[in-house]
């Protein structure tokens, strides 16, 4: 009987917890987070001399800030202009935390 209890007890407390931990995804699509981002890129002063298409794979932080996780250029001009105008940098309305993202930018 006390093992039954033990188990009643365990269960109560195991569904209110999960209950309780709701997560707020926000509903924010993929174009206006493409619209933030194109915006952050243009207000920019470009060293690049050519126009480059890149593509930047990327995730938000639980604060809402850009992590860019990959660059497909090997040139150090495009790496570094993506790294100073998008990592750490916060959007107004992020995506969902710890979620990749994958985008083709055009640089002028």
């Amino acid at each position: 009987m006390n093992k039954f209890r033990l188990l009643a007890i365990a269960l109560v407390f195991g569904t209110t917890s999960l209950f309780a931990s709701t997560i707020i995804t926000p509903d924010v699509s993929k174009d206006e987070i493409r619209k933030q981002i194109v915006e952050l890129v243009e207000n920019t002063n470009n060293t690049i001399e050519n126009q480059v298409l890149v593509n930047v794979t990327f995730t938000f932080s639980t604060e809402g800030e850009i992590v860019v996780l990959k660059v497909n250029s090997r040139d150090k001009k495009v790496l570094s202009f993506i790294r100073e105008n998008l990592n750490n940098k916060v959007l107004e309305n992020p995506g969902r935390a710890n979620r990749h993202y994958t985008m083709s930018i055009n640089i002028k």
